[in-house]
C-alpha cells in the first residue's frame, strides 16, 4: 500500500505554491486561511522539512518546496489527463435535493432558470422526501425548522416573515375582515399545528381571538389556495406569496410582520460538503436567498 499524505494536503500545497499566498489559495479553494495553514503545517510535519518562508517580498518556496512543486504539478496533470481519458464527454453532474414541497414549488422553481443557465453541467433532481434506500445519494437537504442540525454542515438560509392575509372579497369597503368571524387556516408540521397564528396575535396584542379555531391543512400550498378562494384567513411567510401580494389576489390584513421563529435551513452531510456541485449550489442559494 502506498505511503502518501492526503490528496487534499498536496492540492493545498500546489495552490499555495502557484499563488505564493495563503490567502489567495484559501480563496481559490473556498476554505479559510487557517485551514490552508494547517494543511501546509501537516505536510511539513510529514516531510520533516519547511516548504515556505516569509520574506520582505512575500511568501517564497524553500529549496525543498521548490524541488517538490513541479513534480506535484506534473502528477496532478497526469491524474487529470487520465480522468479525462475515461470520462464520458459532456457528462452532467446530478445534484439531488430534498426540499419542502411549498418552498420547492413557490420559491425554488421561480429561481431555477437562473441557476440552470449559470451552471448548465449540473442537472437537478428535486424531491419532497428521501427514502432510507436513497438517503446516501442526497446532496442537499432544505429543511424547515427552528435550529441548526449538529450532525452535519447546517446553515440558516432565511427566516420566515409572517403576515396575516385574506382574499380581497373578504374586505368590506376597504376594511379588513373580522378575525373573530372567519375561520383561521392552520398548517400542520410533523402532525402538529405550527403556532404561527398564536405568534402573530401576540405581536398584535390580540387576546380576544381564539387561535385554536379554524381549518387544518397538511401543506402550506393548501392553506394558500384556500385563502385565495376566500375560505378563511391565513398567516403566511410573505416570501411564499410574493406573486399573490404583487397582483392583489391576497391582501395583508395589517402591515404587522412577525420574523421567525422558523426558517429554512440548508443541511449538507459532512462527506458531501467538499463536492464542487454542492459548493456551487450553496453559494448560489446564499446569494439569491439574501439579495
Amino acid at each position: 500500500m502506498r505511503q502518501l499524505p492526503s490528496l487534499n494536503m498536496l492540492r493545498v500545497f500546489e495552490e499555495v505554491a502557484r499563488h505564493r499566498s495563503f490567502s489567495q489559495a484559501a480563496l481559490g479553494m473556498n476554505v479559510t486561511q487557517g485551514a490552508v495553514s494547517r494543511q501546509i503545517k501537516q505536510l511539513e510535519d510529514y516531510l520533516g522539512v519547511t516548504l515556505f518562508i516569509r520574506t520582505p517580498q512575500g511568501l517564497s518556496l524553500t529549496e525543498a518546496g521548490t524541488a517538490l512543486s513541479p513534480h506535484l504539478s506534473d502528477a496532478f496533470d497526469h491524474i487529470e489527463r487520465a480522468l479525462q481519458a475515461v470520462r464520458v464527454p459532456n457528462l452532467r453532474q446530478r445534484l439531488r435535493i430534498v426540499a419542502p414541497p411549498t418552498w420547492a414549488t413557490r420559491w425554488l422553481s421561480a429561481h431555477l432558470r437562473a441557476f440552470c443557465q449559470r451552471y448548465p453541467d449540473i442537472s437537478l433532481s428535486v424531491t419532497n422526501q428521501a427514502s432510507h434506500d436513497n438517503l446516501a445519494e442526497i446532496d442537499c437537504h432544505i429543511r424547515f425548522g427552528l435550529e441548526a442540525d449538529s450532525h452535519c454542515h447546517s446553515q440558516l438560509l432565511v427566516m420566515e416573515r409572517h403576515i396575516a392575509v385574506a382574499s380581497p372579497e373578504l374586505f368590506t369597503a376597504g376594511q379588513p375582515p373580522d378575525l373573530q368571524r372567519l375561520p383561521l387556516l392552520h398548517i400542520l408540521h410533523n402532525g402538529k399545528r405550527l403556532k404561527v397564528w398564536e405568534n402573530w396575535l401576540a405581536a398584535m396584542g390580540r387576546d380576544d381571538v381564539d387561535a385554536g379555531q379554524g381549518l387544518e391543512f397538511s401543506t402550506l400550498d393548501q392553506v394558500i389556495h384556500t385563502a385565495l378562494a376566500g375560505g378563511g384567513l391565513a398567516v403566511i411567510d410573505r416570501q411564499m406569496i410574493e406573486k399573490e401580494l404583487a397582483n392583489g389576489s391576497l391582501l395583508p390584513i395589517t402591515p404587522v410582520e412577525v420574523i421567525g421563529p422558523y426558517g429554512y435551513w440548508l443541511d449538507v452531510a459532512n462527506d458531501k460538503w467538499g463536492l464542487s456541485k454542492v459548493r456551487l449550489f450553496t453559494e448560489w442559494l446564499e446569494r439569491v436567498s439574501n439579495p
